[in-house]
């Protein structure tokens, strides 16, 4: 997809919007790396997640993603031999009890969540390495006695060998000679050494080592000859201790290793579960519904409203602006149904920018497999490519103009776009002479015709309104805007061009009379065919309004068509199914292997009474006596 358009249409907020519904670092990295897919079956498939998980959501069915780190390239390292460290290990441990939860999160699924479910198969329970490595190390990352028996020796004897150096420190500071020399009466720890404050006069008085002075010179820190002993026997066995420590975490490494594989792709599995969620947990928080896919490049976005612009306005301090203000309009778009291409007119700031960013971001979205902010029965196609020439784009660095920059985009763009791609193109032949940019905007359209894409031009010139009455495979489009108030209403209308507004503002704001009568002469001069122009824009306004209630009455009778079919192969099956299990039912016979829902578990029959309707079957050690009614294929 092309990244000039996705900068354009701002979809890197909309992945960073995404990205905040995700539990993990691994679902964040996902949402802000997604991509809009041109495989119509991916996309298809990827929406059916989505809505699954809003479905699973509401049944109170959210993935447990508790412990969750990316560990994959700790895994690896130890599958090829890396000791990890204790604080690593722990984070692999909560990983991998992670997995146990969601391969226990699988079975717990509502069983028409079949998307959900087959996502989910390869994932395996590696739980008991996880619980094995936190069985050796606590959560602060320290190697518990437990973890070997050398291990708890050793610390026995460092345990009992501390003892022992503080009791002879006791002794040392309850002489009184001794005592008498020191600068304070208590002992200090410098490292792994006890030391005694003496007096520097005094420093000949105490056998031992000198560790350090005072920063005045006056107090010298010394470790007594007997402690110094008991010191030198303690760092034999601290030496032992990291030696066993080092043999359990290359232990537990060792283990992290044999399921590095299997850990891996799970770890990549439920980041992509993390990633299906945070679609569900946007699409309930912003009241959002899934399209309809197709191919054959039929767009109708209904009610649809701007994702960011919703977004904006929610985090609005209350009192910041009219509550009228920081509410979305939600416009109609239709394309490839009628007509493909939509050149729409209107005032400054009336809505036609939002119009086609709020389409192409749309979308952008459906490809990505997320649920759009439009009504039900939305229709969007796979484009092949989003090509979008929006805004202001005057290069200072190339030292091009604004309208040069535009002709410059415009020209990549036909380099690039297909029968299947759509194109947005604002301001079609502003910033040049407006004779000149309206023949060059006419020419630009017929290539646009010529290529068959579907495409939304916005224009200010008045020449390029009456395109659409001479190309039956376009259609005009206006925003709204309200005289009365002096504002726009943000409004799209389909099969209506923007009528000038200039004099009625003008009429408005008390210009006088005598310029207005002159000011509506020069128009009528300079249009001649207004008139005509108006009737025949009512036609098509009345003929736009016949289309869009036949395509709603015929999208409705399509879906329920397709809910009877569902439901008429959903009791096809059934019946199917009940016929099997009666059939089973009757051919039931010692030594055939059976379910028994009463007790969930597999056993064998032993004897059928098919008079009582009965059978006996052997579970584990016990033989039951069962009605047929709970007896079920193996």
């Amino acid at each position: 997809m092309d990244a000039h358009t996705l900068d354009l249409l701002g979809f890197d907020k909309v992945r960073e919007l995404l990205a905040g519904y995700a539990a993990s670092a691994l679902g964040r990295d996902l949402a802000r790396r997604v991509e809009p897919s041109t495989d119509a079956a991916e996309v298809r498939r990827e929406l059916g997640l989505t809505t699954e998980m809003v479905t699973a959501l509401g049944l109170g069915q959210a993935p447990p993603f508790t412990g969750l780190h990316d560990v994959r390239l700790l895994a690896r390292r130890a599958a090829i031999g890396t000791m990890l460290t204790p604080e690593q290990l722990v984070d692999v441990a909560e990983s991998l009890n992670c997995t146990g939860a969601i391969y226990r999160y699988r079975g717990r699924l509502s069983e028409h969540l079949v998307g959900l479910i087959e996502l989910l198969a390869g994932v395996e329970d590696l739980g008991t390495v996880g619980k094995s490595i936190g069985g050796c190390i606590d959560a602060r990352g320290h190697v518990l006695d437990m973890a070997s028996r050398d291990l708890a020796a050793v610390r026995q004897k460092l345990y009992d060998l501390d003892e022992r150096v503080k009791s002879e420190v006791r002794r040392l500071l309850n002489n009184p000679e001794l005592r008498k020399i020191l600068s304070y009466p208590n002992a200090t720890v410098h490292g792994d050494h006890y030391v005694l404050p003496v007096a520097a006069n005094h420093r000949h008085k105490v056998q031992g080592v000198v560790h350090r002075l005072s920063g005045t010179g006056e107090t010298v820190f010394i470790e007594p000859a007997s402690i110094a002993n008991l010191s030198v026997e303690r760092v034999g066995l601290k030496a032992d201790e990291d030696r066993e420590v080092k043999r359990v975490l290359r232990r537990l490494s060792g283990e992290v290793g044999r399921v590095a594989k299997p850990l891996c792709y799970a770890l990549d599995v439920i980041a992509k579960l993390d990633l299906v969620t945070a679609r569900a947990r946007y699409s309930r928080d912003f009241d959002m519904d899934p399209p309809d896919v197709n191919t054959d490049g039929r767009l109708w976005l209904r009610n649809a409203r701007h994702p960011l612009l919703e977004a904006l306005f929610r985090n609005d301090p209350p009192d910041s602006q009219p509550p009228a203000a920081r509410k979305v309009v939600p416009i109609d778009v239709r394309l490839g149904i009628g007509f493909n291409l939509l050149v729409i007119t209107g005032p400054n700031t009336g809505g036609k920018t939002v119009t086609l960013k709020t389409t192409g971001l749309l979308c952008l979205m459906a490809q990505c497999g997320m649920h759009l902010p439009a009504g039900e029965g939305s229709l969007v196609p796979v484009f092949d490519h989003i090509l979008a020439d929006i805004g202001d784009e005057q290069s200072l660095e190339q030292s091009l103009s604004t309208f040069s920059s535009h002709v410059t985009r415009i020209a990549a763009i036909f380099e690039t776009a297909t029968a299947d791609s759509l194109v947005l193109l604002d301001e079609l032949g502003a910033g040049t002479d407006p004779t000149e940019g309206a023949a060059l905007g006419r020419a630009i359209l017929d290539q646009l015709d010529r290529v068959g894409c579907r495409a939304i031009v916005t224009t200010h010139l008045g020449d390029l309104k009456t395109y659409a009455f001479n190309n039956e495979r376009a259609e005009n489009g206006a925003v709204e805007f309200d005289v009365e108030t002096m504002r726009p209403t943000y409004r799209l209308h389909i099969g209506q061009f923007g009528m000038s507004n200039a004099l009625k503002i003008a009429r408005r704001l008390k210009l006088p009379r005598d310029l207005l009568k002159r000011a509506h002469k020069y128009l009528k001069r300079r249009k001649g065919k207004s008139g005509e122009l108006a009737r025949l824009q009512e036609l098509r306004i009345e003929a736009e309004q016949a289309k869009v209630e036949a395509l709603a009455a015929k999208q409705a009778a399509d879906k329920e068509k397709d809910e009877f079919e569902r439901r008429r192969t959903a009791l096809d099956r059934e019946a199917a199914e009940k016929a099997a299990l009666t059939e089973l039912r009757a051919g039931l016979k010692p030594g055939t292997v059976v379910r028994v829902t009463r007790f969930d578990k597999t056993g064998k029959v032993v004897r059928v009474d098919a008079k009582k309707q009965t059978v006996k079957v052997s579970v584990g050690i016990g033989e039951w006596e069962v009605p047929f009614d709970e007896v079920f294929p193996a």
